[in-house]
């Protein structure tokens, strides 16, 4: 009974000590801004310029070609079809819709 007792101020002292870190961490914490950080701008900028250039260009390209090679083995299938196109439009047009969102949030 004495070791559960002892153990349990223990539990107690635990619990305090995690209690007041929380405080501490909340006490001192900065506060944040939301789109002041620059630190990513530059890697945004050459990743977006990437895919809206001859990075999507490639990636279309590079998918198209699997899809002919899939029609090329004799088993039709319409995502043969679909998924290229469907790449194609998302490189297109959909870093600019994605990139737009999340500025507009922010």
């Amino acid at each position: 009974m004495h070791y559960s007792l002892r153990r349990s101020g223990h539990m107690e002292m635990a619990i305090f000590a995690l209690a007041m870190l929380a405080f501490a961490l909340f006490y001192f914490a900065g506060p944040a801004f939301a789109g002041a950080d620059t630190t990513f701008d530059t890697a945004l900028t050459k990743f977006t310029d990437f895919l809206e250039g001859s990075g999507g260009k490639i990636i279309t390209v590079l998918s198209l070609a699997g899809g002919i090679v899939a029609l090329a083995s004799g088993r039709f299938s319409m995502g043969q079809i679909a998924i290229p196109v469907g790449v194609g439009v998302g490189a297109g047009t959909g870093i600019p819709i994605v990139t737009s969102t999340v500025t507009a949030t922010i």
